[in-house]
Parts: structure tokens; C-alpha cells; sequence
């Protein structure tokens, strides 16, 4: 696997949640920095040392809620 791809959305409470498309992966942060580091490591501990992606996408989604 080259690549692993990660849809990211802000918490209602605050900062990041970030889960991955096709794995059972899942992390959250206060800040992009935090979740960068944060998406990093569990991808390392989610693969083998030999199956680690070469590339993280990160997809951030964002919400708008207007009146009609």
C-alpha cells in the first residue's frame, strides 16, 4: 500500500478527529500539529514495519450551516 487516506473533521468540542477510509483507524487532536503527529503514530502501530504507506492523505471536511 502506497498511500493511506484519513477524513478529518472538527469535534464539536473542540480540535480534530481524523479517521481513515478503508482502515479501522481513528485519533483526535486539539491542533492540526498535534493530529499530524497523532495520524503518524497510529498509522505506524496499525501496519507492519514492512506494510507502513509511504504517503498520508488528509481529507478535512467542513461544515456550514445557514439560515433558508
Amino acid at each position: 500500500m502506497s498511500e493511506i487516506h484519513f477524513v478529518v473533521e472538527e469535534a464539536d468540542e473542540g480540535g480534530y478527529i481524523a479517521k481513515a477510509v478503508n482502515d479501522d483507524i481513528f485519533t483526535e487532536a486539539d491542533d492540526i500539529a498535534t493530529l499530524h503527529t497523532n495520524v503518524r503514530d497510529a498509522v505506524h502501530c496499525h501496519f507492519d514495519k514492512d506494510n507502513i504507506p509511504a504517503v498520508i492523505r488528509l481529507h478535512f471536511t467542513h461544515e456550514e450551516v445557514i439560515a433558508a
